[in-house]
C-alpha cells in the first residue's frame, strides 16, 4: 500500500472513510454498486456544482474530476501511474464507477455553469491544501520546504519528479502536475496539534483569554522551566505514526506556573517541526537550508524565533501568511497565461520577514534531548494490558 499510494494504512485518508459509509449506511453499497453514487473530495463537489450539478447545465453534464493532488491523498491512487488502483479499490471494496476522473492540477476544468456571478468563467486549476501553499510560497525546485502552522502543522519538501518513499514515518504526494509534464513530487510531515494545541490551553484549561495572548504570557519567563508538552491527544502523527501514546506534561516541578505551560505549548510546535524535519534529511539526503512558513501561528514571533533556533536555518515568512489562496490564484493565472512562467511566480511573494538562529547549538541540542525523553514517556500509554508495575 505504501508503495503504490505513498501513504500510511489509517482512517486519514478519504479511501477508509469511503469503506465506512458503505459499510455501515444503510442502502449506500447497492446505490453505489447500481452507479446512482458518486465519491469526491471538496474539489471534486465544488467542480461538480460550479459545472452543472445534478441538473447539468446547457446540455451537458456537470465534471465529475479531481487533480492529481487530492487523489493522492485518498489511498486509492497508484502514485507513480496517476490513477486509480484497481486492486487496491477492490480490496477496499469501493467501485471505481463511483471515482472521479484524475486530471493534472493546472489545465482546462471547463467554464462554470450559466448562471449567476461567475458564469462563463474558465476552472483552470485545482489543488489540495498543502500543496496549493507549497505554490503560494513558490517552492517549485527540489529541496524547497515549507511548513503550515494551522490547526495541526504540515511540513512539505520538494523532491522533484522522481517520488521518493520515506523510511521514516513520513507521506509520499503529489505536489503539482501541469498539462503535459511530468508531476512535482513531496515529502509530507503531518502533526495533528499545532494551534489546536493552544486552543486547549484557551478551552480546557481556560489559562488564556484568547490565542494571541499565550506570545506575551510565554514572554513573562525566560524559557520553560523544564516543562515540556507532547500533545499526543488522538496517538502521535509523523514521523513516529504510534496511536498508542497519549498527551502528557513532565518536567514539573513547585516552581512551574501557567507561563511556563504557555511556553511549553509553543515550543512543542517547534520540536514537532524538527521531528519531521529530520526525518525529511534522512529520507531525501537533501538538507534544508531555509524554511517556509505560512498560516495563522506564523505571527507569533516568540514561536518564530525559536523555530529558527531549533531547526538552526532561517525562518522566512512572507507578508501574506495565507497563501493556500494564493498558492490557486497563482495556478490558475499560470495556465490561464496571467503570468509566463514559474520563475515569474517566485517573485510575487513579496516580502519576507527572515528569523535566522541565534541559540548556541550545543543549548539547541539539550533541548531537543528532553524533548525526545518527553515523547518517550508518552509511549504506550493505550497498551497497557501486561504492564508490569513492580517498581
Amino acid at each position: 500500500w505504501r508503495r503504490r499510494t505513498g501513504l500510511i494504512i489509517n482512517s486519514y485518508p478519504a479511501g477508509p472513510k469511503v469503506k465506512w459509509i458503505l459499510d455501515n449506511v444503510e442502502g449506500a453499497r447497492e446505490r453505489a454498486e447500481a452507479g446512482d453514487l458518486l465519491f469526491g473530495t471538496i474539489d471534486s463537489w465544488l467542480l461538480w456544482n460550479l459545472t452543472g450539478g445534478a441538473e447539468g447545465d446547457a446540455g451537458r453534464e456537470a465534471l465529475h474530476a479531481t487533480d492529481v493532488t487530492n487523489a493522492s491523498r485518498t489511498l486509492l491512487m497508484d502514485i507513480e501511474k496517476l490513477e486509480w488502483d484497481e486492486e487496491l479499490c477492490k480490496e477496499m471494496g469501493i467501485p471505481m464507477s463511483m471515482l472521479p476522473e484524475i486530471r493534472p492540477s493546472l489545465g482546462d476544468f471547463r467554464t462554470v455553469r450559466e448562471r449567476g456571478s461567475l458564469s462563463g468563467v474558465p476552472i483552470r486549476a485545482i489543488l489540495g491544501d498543502q500543496q496549493s501553499a507549497m505554490f503560494g510560497q513558490g517552492c517549485f525546485r527540489a529541496g524547497s520546504a515549507k511548513n503550515t502552522y494551522g490547526t495541526g502543522l504540515f511540513l512539505l519538501l520538494n523532491t522533484g519528479t522522481t517520488p521518493k518513499f520515506s523510511e521514516n514515518g513520513l507521506l509520499t504526494t503529489v505536489c503539482f502536475q501541469r498539462e503535459g509534464e511530468r508531476p512535482v513530487y513531496a515529502l509530507e510531515g503531518s502533526v495533528s496539534m499545532g494551534g489546536s494545541l493552544v486552543q486547549w490551553l484557551r478551552d480546557n484549561l481556560q489559562l488564556i483569554p484568547n490565542a494571541a495572548s499565550i506570545e506575551n504570557l510565554a514572554r513573562e519567563v525566560k524559557d520553560n522551566g523544564g516543562v515540556y508538552i507532547v500533545p499526543a491527544f488522538s496517538g502521535l502523527f509523523a514521523p513516529y505514526w504510534r496511536p498508542d501514546a497519549r498527551g502528557v506534561i513532565v518536567g514539573l516541578t513547585r516552581f512551574a506556573n501557567r507561563k511556563h505551560l504557555a511556553r511549553a505549548v509553543l515550543e512543542s510546535t517547534a520540536y514537532q517541526t524538527r521531528d519531521v524535519a529530520d526525518a525529511m534529511v534522512a529520507d531525501s539526503g537533501v538538507e534544508i537550508t531555509e524554511l517556509r512558513v505560512d498560516g495563522g501561528m506564523t505571527m507569533n514571533e516568540l514561536l518564530m524565533q525559536f523555530q529558527s533556533d531549533i531547526l538552526g536555518v532561517e525562518v522566512h515568512r512572507p507578508k501574506n501568511i495565507e497563501t493556500t489562496a494564493t498558492g490557486a490564484a497563482f495556478a490558475a493565472g499560470l495556465d490561464h497565461g496571467f503570468w509566463d512562467d514559474l520563475s515569474v511566480l517566485g517573485s510575487q511573494a513579496g516580502d519576507m520577514k527572515v528569523f535566522k538562529p541565534k541559540r548556541d547549538k550545543e543549548e539547541v541540542e539539550g533541548l531537543y534531548r528532553d524533548w525526545k525523553r518527553a515523547i518517550k514517556r508518552s509511549l504506550e500509554w493505550e497498551d497497557n494490558e501486561d504492564e508490569d508495575l513492580n517498581f
